[in-house]
């Protein structure tokens, strides 16, 4: 159960957190980017001659990985719920200086029946000067640990997309071994990679890691609004409502308003949401 409010005060600070341009291909590789090799669309992002990086790529650098398992939780009823990142400069190709702190921001009570949100801010910076580079919040909703006394209100509300038809659809495939590869990003979860392991969680196989969904779509959102310049992307932000099985295509549905795309995605062949609430900033 949460001790709330010790939990609060829970973090990991001035962690250590660099990484190389071969960090930074192996991710986009693994989120499909460049899955033709001849499309120069997307090489950029896998090619360290003037590499460019995703920004959801500080996803899989960042410090909430160790703060999570410290959290009093009933780990075996922990959902990933959201998450978001937001951009204070380009993600550098390569960084052996950069650090990170990781808090816990926030915790809601849903009620003993409904569990409770635990909100993990994150933020990389690089350790000389203390610039930021990129703040992360991630959304967990952990279903067996309501009733520990934290507030209910205040949570921020789900972002609504238009009710409108969509100004861009976008398909995007997933292959059956995407989840393999992407575990080597650092998320060695047995759910991704142990068909039994699977089976006793509830569902058919392995699935896909909720990030790696959130980084496909925004490449999607790139592919749609920005040109595919991954600099462009000032804020990445989605809520998880479902889940993927590799091999299976992501559709995404989005709509522009200015410089905020609002987006949601299915998984194509079932029909199943596993994205929404989504919205990204354009710069």
């Amino acid at each position: 159960m949460i001790a709330y409010p010790g939990i609060l005060d829970v973090r990991a600070g001035d962690v250590p957190t660099p990484w190389s341009d071969r960090d930074a291909i192996l991710y986009a590789l693994s989120i499909g980017a460049a899955a033709d090799p001849l499309d120069r669309g997307e090489l950029s992002l896998v090619w360290e001659q003037g590499l460019q990086v995703i920004p959801t790529f500080c996803t899989v650098i960042s410090s909430a990985r160790l703060v999570i398992p410290r959290l009093d939780l009933n780990q075996q009823r922990i959902l990933a719920g959201g998450q978001s990142v937001t951009m204070h400069r380009p993600m550098p190709a390569t960084s052996a200086t950069a650090v990170s702190d990781a808090r816990v921001r926030a915790v809601y009570d849903k009620g003993a029946d409904k569990g409770a949100v635990v909100e993990i801010e994150n933020v990389l910076k690089d350790r000389a000067g203390g610039t930021p580079i990129a703040t992360l919040v991630t959304t967990l909703f952990a279903r067996g640990d309501g009733g520990c006394g934290a507030p209910n209100a205040g949570q921020p509300p789900v972002h609504r997309v238009p009710d409108r038809l969509p100004d861009a659809r976008i398909e995007l495939p997933t292959t059956i071994g995407q989840a393999l590869l992407y575990r080597l990003n650092g998320d060695r979860h047995p759910l991704h990679i142990d068909p039994d392991f699977a089976v006793r969680a509830g569902f058919a196989r392995p699935i896909m890691h909720g990030l790696c969904t959130f980084g496909i779509t925004c490449r999607g959102v790139m592919l749609a609004f920005a040109g595919n310049d991954p600099i462009r992307i000032v804020s990445h932000e989605a809520r998880f409502s479902g889940s993927i099985y590799p091999g299976e295509t992501i559709a995404m549905r989005l709509w522009r308003d200015d410089d905020v795309i609002s987006f949601e995605a299915t998984v194509k062949e079932r029909g199943t949401p596993v994205i929404s609430g989504g919205r990204a900033r354009l710069g």
